[in-house]
């Protein structure tokens, strides 16, 4: 087996384990048995555990953008750019599997020891902060919305992973289109061509 199908295999397995038990809970030997892999070829792709988790939570990351990206660019209309983001996380709440955030469940149970779980969990949540603040910019509406923005979806996935309650998602769409017509009420007209 090459070096990209057996590393293929090994995240797969190591996406799917972290993600439904937790972190600490899933030892090596768990992960070379769903994927496949010898041990010592486990070791030989990533040396230690911390580094098969950040390169799964880099992994995740990249895949969990795009596919947001993909969503919410299929909207032509700025400001419907901003409510897609609402819609895309109910389709992901509403996943089988889903358990919340994988960024905020590993720094919840590791971000206080591990630097490398606390650095994949930050990096994650500003690209989605950087995200909204371009689709606010975008809409031409005020650039503090997207931190409104962000709390509501942050909040809304922690909810839905705690509660499984995929509802959740529609409910922070509604407040996020509140928010959306007292910014669009309060922004200063644009200038005429």
């Amino acid at each position: 087996m090459d070096r990209e199908v057996a590393q293929g295999r090994v995240l797969d397995a190591a996406e799917e384990l972290f993600y439904s038990r937790g972190i600490q809970t899933v030892g090596m030997d768990d992960i070379r048995g769903l994927s496949g892999v010898s041990l010592k070829r486990l070791y030989q792709l990533f040396g230690t555990k911390d580094q098969l988790v950040d390169a799964y939570l880099e992994r995740r990351d990249l895949r969990w953008r795009q596919r947001l990206a993909d969503h919410v660019e299929a909207c032509g209309d700025p400001e419907g750019r901003i409510i897609a983001v609402f819609d895309w996380l109910g389709q992901w709440f509403n996943e089988p599997g889903f358990r919340g955030c994988a960024w905020i469940n590993s720094y919840g149970e590791l971000g206080t020891t591990s630097t490398t779980i606390a650095t994949q969990a930050r990096r994650h949540k500003q690209a989605f902060r950087r995200y909204l603040e371009k689709l606010t910019t975008d809409a031409h509406l005020p650039h503090d919305l997207a931190e409104h923005l962000l709390l509501l979806a942050e909040g809304a996935m922690v909810t839905a992973g705690i509660f499984g309650t995929p509802g959740t998602a529609a409910q922070a769409r509604a407040a996020a289109g509140l928010l959306l017509e007292s910014a669009k009420q309060a922004r200063p007209p644009l200038p005429a061509r």
